[in-house]
């Protein structure tokens, strides 16, 4: 949905809020906020109304605001610390931030928008109108990727080398496990660990719906076995279909073309003038394919068969229309 005149204002406001309790290590009192910070009214009822709304708004996103408190409520002060809130510079270029609004607008992980909104908003808000408008965003939710309750525990043993220790529950029944996790993937409609079992000895794939209770963390680096380099091959979804499969031809930029070699290893492939490369890719899910695909954005085109090619169109304008609309 496109903003209307009164969120862009609201949200105008609250960028401006967060601007002057960032820009103070006193604290800020209300009275000054309503003299200082633009978009608010003069009114001091409606004022306090509005400003205790965008509070609450900002507290919901993760900003910390800290109460200054003072002798009397006259001398009662806001403030952010810059240091608990901001991130780290990620150097992202405007069209870099309208690609990654334009992920986390087609693409949820879970059913929590506000998580999504809070990131954004820390690596630097939303995208200008103007940007928003030369790419079509925002284009409405194409399709959601469940979440799991041991997914955070288990991505910060990835990055960190824990090991970690949870109920599984298989067919052989429910038992104790201790793992290295290795790798993370969602693939055909779910969650997948790899990783070393300890009392096996071996490497072994677990599915997370099938984790019961929380994770338990060790020590940061308590991992002792060694990441293989070359993962066990795994079937991308675009290969599971009722369908008979369908080779498709897909050029890649030379930007994107070492990642889309990664991801596409075993089909044939074929280098382009301008250094890109173009990849012969059996398709029995076309759903799944064309997802794939649209992660690279306009990094990527599909050449044939005409009749995917001319479906991939016809189903973008589609969209386009929709939310134009």
């Amino acid at each position: 949905m496109i903003p209307t005149d009164k969120s862009a204002e609201k949200f105008e406001r609250q960028m401006n809020l967060l601007a002057a309790l960032s820009d103070t290590v006193q604290g800020i009192r209300a009275i000054d906020i309503q003299q200082r910070v633009p978009g608010y009214n003069a009114d001091h009822d409606s004022f306090r109304r509005t400003f205790e709304r965008d509070k609450k708004d900002l507290l919901s996103l993760g900003v910390p605001i800290e109460v200054v408190t003072g002798a009397t409520a006259d001398l009662t002060a806001y403030r952010v610390d810059k240091s608990k809130y901001e991130l780290p510079d990620p150097g992202l270029e405007s069209d870099e931030l309208a690609s990654l609004h334009l992920a986390l607008e087609t693409v949820t992980v879970g059913s929590s928008p506000g998580d999504m909104a809070r990131a954004m908003w820390r690596l630097g808000g939303v995208v200008d109108a103007a940007s928003s408008d030369s790419i079509g965003i925002p284009v409405g939710e194409l399709t959601e990727i469940p979440s799991d309750a041991s997914l955070v525990p288990l991505f910060r043993a990835v990055t960190e080398r824990r090991v970690v220790s949870f109920t599984y529950e298989s067919s052989a029944g429910i038992s104790q496990r201790s793992v290295e996790p290795w790798h993370l993937d969602f693939k055909r409609g779910r969650w997948n660990l790899a990783a070393f079992d300890l009392e096996r000895s071996e490497q072994r794939n677990f599915r997370l719906d099938r984790v019961r209770g929380e994770v338990q963390l060790d020590d940061p680096g308590s991992q002792t076995h060694p990441i293989p380099t070359t993962p066990s091959e795994q079937a991308d979804p675009w290969e599971f279909g009722d369908n008979e499969p369908v080779v498709m031809t897909v050029r890649f930029d030379a930007e994107v073309s070492e990642f889309a070699r990664q991801s596409l290893s075993s089909c044939a492939v074929s280098e382009q003038a301008n250094g890109g490369l173009s990849f012969q890719v059996p398709v029995a899910n076309w759903p799944a394919f064309r997802s794939f695909v649209l992660s690279f954005l306009d990094h990527a085109e599909i050449l044939d068969p005409p009749e995917a090619r001319a479906s991939m169109i016809e189903w973008l304008e589609a969209i386009g229309g929709e939310n134009r609309g």
